[in-house]
């Protein structure tokens, strides 16, 4: 039996679909995570489900110290732990891409410095360190122009300025974005480059080994022109022209090559108008969330599993059926509270669409249930069956409940009641709201009501709740 080790991050989109892909090939998988490293002891979790996934070599150092017995491969799930699995390809002696390769793309300002060393074609970009005022750049730039953060995935820290007022703004999001998903945001600065415009595609595509096979060739036919860059609909196979297709492949192909990345999966990103074709990125992991489920009818199996034969050097009988298909992700429009879906039912019938998935997998008249401001934040549903958020693996050890901001005495303890005699909690944690009209809860620095935590108590016992609002050194419990 082949063997795996599997970097599966907490809040991935596809952990179930890479196990779900290893149990079908007979492939043991050797979990590893990135859970909280203060919490995992407490939760009975080896060093191996604790990892910094961003601090690569600490990582490796502890993979190989609790590792046991040989592996046949180290795969990654997504973007987060791409890094950490070529430098355990590498110590191990194992298959996969060079570890400075894969920093190479992840690194959006490393990687646009390649692409002009190499004559493709490339925005103007300039570097902006940490506590730079933007301003300084503003006679070099032509706008509109781009701020990026460095190293994230997914359009995070994506935003479009049209002019200097514009760009102060948008250098202040991302600076924050990125500090608070990156721990090298204050080494790393930001990219500011020229606003690309034209249409804009996506590849997904294998290497093996050093050649780049391309899988699909997605649309994406709405127009993504800022000043937020969410997808939204991707639709394969590609309108293009054959010829156009071709060049795009062979311009990714080339940036595989010149990266120096050299097996697995590949997804890139370009525009394409009259000057060309301009490479946005090429990172070296397969497409993220769960649109790369939409692949599965043209490759006769999940993309997941495709992986996963190709780094056990599995055959690859790909054996799909033509025709078309697309997924469509709405974006979220402002910050705000998920109370429940309708026309669930009436989408789900119309011809040709097989599937319609809400973040975080719940069950749409599960979550019909969060209501005034009742925010359960559950990673398993009933029973224990994984919800599909990503977090609730087969190693999740425990299950919490969040906060109920807006209910009176008696609604919170019929809640927790309810929500643990059910078994879907563990535990409820109480905490302080600055107001009943704000919608700010944690961080106010105000103690609890005693009255309702004491009836939470009363009711539920005291070892199923934890208590989170201004709590100082004069407050003892037994």
């Amino acid at each position: 039996m082949k063997r795996v080790l599997l970097l599966l991050p907490t809040t991935g989109y596809r952990n179930d679909d890479f196990l779900a892909a290893a149990k079908k090939l007979d492939v043991e998988i050797v979990a590893a995570a990135n859970y909280c490293h203060q919490l995992a002891p407490a939760w009975g979790l080896a060093p191996i489900m604790a990892l910094h996934f961003d601090r690569p070599e600490q990582a490796a150092d502890t993979v190989l110290r609790e590792i046991d017995g040989n592996l046949d491969a180290v795969l990654a799930v997504d973007e987060s732990g791409v890094e950490l699995a070529a430098l355990l390809s590498e110590r191990l002696g194992l298959p996969g891409n060079p570890a400075h390769a894969v920093r190479r793309v992840r690194d959006k300002l490393t990687f646009r410095r390649l692409l002009r060393e190499r004559k493709f074609l490339c925005p103007a970009f300039h570097h902006l360190p940490t506590g730079e005022d933007p301003r300084t750049l503003i006679p070099e730039l032509k706008f509109p122009v781009v701020v990026k953060a460095r190293r994230l995935s997914g359009s995070r820290g994506v935003i479009r300025a049209d002019d200097s007022e514009a760009l102060v703004r948008a250098v202040s999001w991302v600076r924050a974005i990125q500090s608070r998903a990156d721990r090298d945001a204050q080494e790393l600065g930001l990219v500011i480059e020229d606003f690309i415009p034209g249409r804009e595609y996506a590849l997904e595509g294998a290497l093996e080994p050093g050649e780049l096979t391309t899988l699909a060739l997605f649309d994406k036919p709405d127009p993504l022109d800022g000043p937020y860059f969410e997808e939204t609909i991707y639709v394969t196979p590609s309108r293009l022209p054959g010829a156009l297709q071709d060049r795009i492949q062979q311009e990714a192909a080339r940036v595989c090559r010149l990266a120096g990345l050299a097996a697995g999966p590949v997804h890139g990103e370009v525009r394409v108008n009259d000057q060309g074709i301009w490479i946005l990125e090429v990172a070296a992991r397969s497409i993220g969330g769960l649109c790369g489920r939409v692949l599965a009818h043209f490759l006769g199996m999940s993309l997941e599993e495709l992986i996963l034969r190709q780094v056990v050097a599995e055959p690859l009988p790909i054996a799909g059926e033509g025709g078309a298909a697309g997924v469509m992700m709405i974006p979220i429009p402002r910050r705000s509270i998920y109370h429940g879906i309708e026309g669930l039912a009436v989408a789900q019938s119309v011809p040709g669409v097989t599937g319609v998935t809400i973040y975080g997998g719940a069950r749409p008249n599960y979550c019909a249930a969060s209501r005034r401001g009742e925010l359960p934040g559950l990673h398993l549903r009933p029973g224990g069956e994984p919800c599909g958020c990503g977090k609730c693996t087969a190693h999740r050890p425990s299950r919490t409940a969040l906060r109920y901001p807006d209910c009176a005495e008696s609604e919170i303890s019929a809640l927790a009641s309810r929500y643990l005699d059910s078994g879907i909690v563990d535990a409820i944690n109480l905490d302080s709201r600055k107001s009943r009209s704000s919608q700010q809860t944690g961080g106010t620095g105000l103690a609890h009501d005693w009255n309702i935590s004491a009836s939470v108590v009363r009711r539920i016992g005291s070892s199923c709740v934890i208590l989170a609002g201004g709590l100082t050194a004069k407050y003892h419990f037994s």
